[in-house]
C-alpha cells in the first residue's frame, strides 16, 4: 500500500521536471552522491529543534507483522483471500506468519524501546478481535491487543492505533460486499465501540481508516487491492466482480459515514472520560506538471481535488468539491443533511501517508468519454517517476512532503498533523547498510522542520516502517524496516539496519548529520544476511 499509487498509474518510468525553486537543491544532492557526502535541502538540526510534545515513532499494520493467521480464533480478512489467491500461483506469499509479533510483541517492545521511540502505530486486525465482522468479541484477540498495548504503555511508548487497514474482515465481504453497502457503517461503528471501551482508557490516538482515498480506488477501480473489485477496461488484473464506474464513490461514501460515526461515538461516549483523539489518514504525493504549460498546471490542481479534496472537503464542509460532482454526475453519492453535518468536522487530526512525488499531464479528453472511472474523471495522468511494482528505492524529493503540507495548511485549515508513514524502500536482498534510508529519513525529516517553522501543524512523525514486513504488492520482495527480519531463521531474528542505528542516535540527541559515526558492528554473521533474505 505504500506505493499503492505507482501501480495505478499505469506508466513507464518518467523524467523528473521539478519546479524551479527547487532546482538548486535537487542538483546539489546529485552532485554530493558522486562525492559521497550527505547534502540536505535544510540546515543541519537535531531532535532539540522540534517542540518538546513532538512525538517521534515507527509503526507496522496488523496484517503484514502479526502472523498466526489461524490461531486462536482469528478469521480470514479480505487481504488473506487476495494474498492466499497470488501465493497459490507462486506469487508474494502471504501474511500467515509474517514477522510473528502475535508471539514476538514483547521482543520487539524492547527493541522499540532500544531505538528509543515516543510512540509505536500499529493496526488492529478486526477479524482477530471480531471474527465475524460483528456480534460476540473474541477473547483470545481482546487479550492480544491488552497485552500489546500495557507492553507498550509499560515501556514508556505511547500506543497511535488504527481500526482498517485494508483488512476488512471476510465474513463482511461474503454478507454484504463489505464497503459496498451501508451494512458496513454500523459494523464499523460496533466495532470501534469495542475498540474504544477496552483500550480506550490506555490509548489517546485513534485512526479509523488507513488512506481510505487509495484503498477505494485501488481495490474498486483498479482491481488491484482487495477485494480486488473492477471492470473493463479500468482493469489492472483481471476480474470478474465489480464496476469501476461508480464503486470506487460508493465505498469512499461508506467510509466516510462509518469513520464520522465512530467519531461522533467517541465524542458522545468516552471522549469525556479517556480524553483521546481520533483522526483518518490519506495517502498524499508531491504534485509536478509534466510541462510548464497551462493545461498541465490545470491539470494537476484536478489531481489535488480528485485525490485530497475528495476526503478533506466533506470534513471541513459536509459535501464533495465541485469539481468531482460536475465530472462524476451521479456516479458520486450524495450526502444527505444530517449525514452531511456528521462528516462535516469529524476528525481531531489528519494523518499524512508521504513517500514519493509524481507528474503530472493533462488528459482533458477524457471526459469527453461516455464511459469513465474515478482516474478517467480527474482529466489528468499521474506519471511514475520510475518502473511500477519495483523494489527500487524512492527518488529523493523531499520537498514534495514540504507541497503536501504546505497544501494542507492553506487549503484544508491547517488540521493537527501527523505524518503517519514516511520512508524508504530497498529490495529485501539489500545491505543492513541502508545508507540510502539514512539520507532519505534525514532529508524528510528536515523538511518536517522547515514546514514547522513555516506554520504547518505537524505533531509527530512516525518512520515506516518499523521491521521489514509483507507489502501489499508485493509479498517480501522489498522492505521498509528499520529492522531486517531473517526470514530463513525459525526464530525470524531481527537485525538493527544502519537506519534504526541513525534513528536511535538523533532519538537520543544526536546531530542528524553524524551520519559517518553510525556503523554497523564488525559482525560477520550479519555480513550476509542481506544476501540471504527473502
Amino acid at each position: 500500500m505504500q506505493y499503492m499509487v505507482e501501480a495505478l498509474t499505469k506508466f513507464k518510468t518518467q523524467i523528473m521536471k521539478p519546479e524551479a525553486c527547487f532546482v538548486s537543491c535537487l542538483l546539489l544532492f546529485i552532485l554530493s552522491l558522486g562525492e559521497g557526502v550527505l547534502v540536505s535541502c535544510v540546515d543541519d538540526y537535531s531532535r532539540s529543534d522540534f517542540p518538546v510534545d513532538f512525538v517521534f515513532g515507527s509503526g507496522t499494520s496488523a496484517y503484514q507483522v502479526e502472523g498466526a493467521a489461524n490461531e486462536d480464533g482469528r478469521t480470514p480478512s479480505i487481504w488473506d483471500t487476495l494474498a492466499h489467491a497470488r501465493s497459490a500461483h507462486g506469487d508474494g506469499g502471504n501474511g500467515d506468519v509474517a514477522c510473528d509479533t502475535y508471539h514476538k510483541y514483547k521482543e520487539d517492545v524492547q527493541l522499540m524501546v532500544e531505538t528509543g521511540l515516543d510512540a509505536y502505530r500499529f493496526s488492529i486486525s478486526w477479524s482477530r478481535l471480531i471474527p465475524n465482522g460483528r456480534g460476540p468479541v473474541n477473547p483470545k484477540g481482546l487479550q492480544y491487543y491488552n497485552n500489546l498495548i500495557n507492553e507498550l504503555i509499560s515501556n514508556g511508548i505511547q500506543p497511535h492505533v488504527t481500526l482498517h487497514n485494508y483488512d476488512l474482515p471476510q465474513a463482511l465481504e461474503d454478507d454484504y460486499e463489505g464497503w459496498l453497502s451501508r451494512d458496513v457503517i454500523k459494523d464499523f461503528a460496533n466495532y470501534a465501540d469495542v475498540c474504544f471501551r477496552e483500550f480506550g482508557d490506555r490509548v489517546k490516538y485513534w485512526t479509523t481508516v488507513n488512506e481510505p482515498n487509495i484503498f477505494a480506488v485501488g481495490s474498486y477501480d483498479q482491481g488491484l487491492a482487495p477485494p480486488q473489485r473492477c471492470s473493463p477496461p479500468f482493469c489492472i488484473i483481471p476480474s470478474s466482480k465489480g464496476n469501476s464506474t461508480f464503486e470506487p464513490y460508493l465505498a469512499a461514501h461508506h467510509i466516510l459515514l462509518a469513520h464520522s460515526s465512530a467519531v461522533r461515538l467517541y465524542r458522545r461516549k468516552y471522549r469525556e472520560q479517556q480524553h483521546g483523539f481520533v483522526g483518518i489518514s490519506f495517502y498524499t504525493f508531491g504534485i509536478v506538471p509534466q510541462t510548464n504549460t497551462e493545461k498541465d498546471k490545470a491539470a494537476c490542481e484536478r489531481i489535488r481535488t480528485f485525490y485530497f479534496g475528495w476526503f478533506m472537503e466533506p470534513l471541513l464542509h459536509g459535501d464533495y468539491p465541485n469539481l468531482m460532482k460536475e465530472n462524476a454526475g451521479a456516479r458520486i453519492p450524495a450526502f444527505t443533511t444530517r449525514e452531511s453535518e456528521q462528516v462535516k468536522g469529524s476528525y481531531d487530526f489528519i494523518g499524512i501517508i508521504h513517500y514519493s512525488e509524481f507528474n503530472v499531464s493533462d488528459n482533458s479528453s477524457a471526459l469527453k468519454t461516455a464511459l469513465r472511472d474515478f482516474i478517467a474523471d480527474t482529466g489528468a495522468n499521474l506519471l511514475a517517476v520510475q518502473d511500477i511494482l519495483a523494489d527500487k528505492e524512492y527518488p529523493m524529493a523531499p520537498w514534495a512532503l514540504q507541497e503536501v503540507l504546505e497544501t494542507f495548511k492553506t487549503l484544508y485549515g491547517n488540521p493537527p498533523m501527523f505524518i503517519h508513514e514516511n520512508g524508504q524502500r530497498t529490495a529485501s536482498n539489500a545491505s543492513l547498510h541502508d545508507v540510502s534510508r539514512v539520507e532519505y529519513l534525514r532529508a524528510y525529516i528536515g523538511s518536517t522542520l522547515d514546514s514547522l517553522r513555516n506554520g504547518s501543524n505537524v505533531k509527530g512523525y512516525f518512520v515506516w516502517s518499523f521491521m521489514d514486513a509483507f507489502e501489499l504488492l508485493d509479498g517480501y520482495k522489498s522492505g521498509f524496516g528499520l529492522y531486517s527480519v531473517d526470514r530463513n531463521d525459525p526464530e525470524l531474528r531481527r537485525y538493527p539496519k544502519l537506519s534504526a542505528k541513525w534513528y536511535k542516535q538523533f532519538l537520543n540527541g544526536s546531530s542528524s548529520s553524524l551520519v559517518g559515526a553510525i556503523e554497523l558492528k564488525d559482525n560477520s554473521s550479519l555480513a550476509s544476511l542481506g544476501h540471504t533474505f527473502q
